[in-house]
């Protein structure tokens, strides 16, 4: 595709609204994913550690 502007670009031939959010959707995730990543290890290692304390 060739585009004139700026405008065109972020038009995107009638679909900049769903590439766009596309990107933005998986930008988010992309950010948001790797804090519940986090927050699911810190959940297993003191799962892990409560049983380890019960077994002992």
């Amino acid at each position: 595709m060739n585009w004139n502007n700026a405008d065109e670009f972020f038009a995107m031939g009638g679909y900049g609204l769903y590439v766009w959010g596309a990107y933005g959707m998986v930008t988010l995730w992309m950010m948001v994913e790797p804090l519940l990543a986090q927050r699911r290890l810190q959940r297993a290692r003191q799962q892990a550690t409560a049983h380890a304390s019960q077994d002992a």
